[in-house]
């Protein structure tokens, strides 16, 4: 019996366009994508550097970009958060019927973004929905490395037979199931959070 749902953020709840950083960053000159810069976004998100950091790595290694211009790309992945989803999310919190919980590899850029743009006042409906908010960059772990899973049910005290978790890199689901969590590999465009409950782990 399902009794925790783990929710993902990125194409969950806010859809998401992951080509478009990319994109941008190629009109800016940025073409490839070394090891290093991997290495450099995976210590961003897990908060090991700072965003002073983190901008400043990209200025040194590509002279020709402005500060500007690297985070308006950087924040291009961020599209529009459908109000459908908030309202079954609300919904889904106001029953009592599951604890719910956030689990987010983001970072300082795109929160901050997130918060702008939505403004205080949705921001807050939103995350308040969830009894624990966890962001990758505020916890220093991320998605698929076990350790995140492990945490956070440990840190709440829940049984992953009781727990399922939604997300839509199989990468992350397949970690989490392999600890005994159910999960929803889901599958954006074909998919959409607000049918959570029609699913057989209910």
């Amino acid at each position: 019996m399902i009794k925790n749902i783990i929710f993902d953020f990125g194409d969950i709840f806010i859809n998401l366009d992951k080509e478009a950083t990319y994109k941008e960053l190629a009109k800016l000159g940025v073409t490839n994508v070394s090891q290093d810069m991997i290495e450099t976004y995976y210590k961003y998100e897990m908060g090991l550097i700072t965003t002073d950091e983190f901008v400043g790595f990209y200025k040194t290694k590509f002279p020709q970009l402005s500060s500007e211009d690297l985070i308006n790309a950087w924040n291009a992945i961020l599209l529009d958060f459908p109000k459908h989803r908030l309202k079954f999310l609300k919904e889904l919190a106001a029953s009592g019927n599951y604890r719910l919980f956030l689990l987010s590899n983001t970072n300082d850029l795109h929160i901050s973004w997130i918060q702008n743009n939505w403004g205080a006042d949705l921001y807050g409906e939103f995350k308040n929905c969830f009894e624990q908010f966890y962001l990758s960059h505020e916890i220093n772990f991320r998605k698929p490395n076990t350790n995140i899973y492990e945490f956070v049910l440990s840190e709440n005290n829940l049984k992953a037979s009781e727990t399922i978790f939604v997300d839509d890199l199989k990468e992350n689901t397949d970690a989490a199931k392999a600890l005994d969590i159910h999960v929803w590999n889901l599958v954006p465009g074909k998919e959409d959070v607000v049918s959570l409950l029609n699913r057989k782990e209910f």
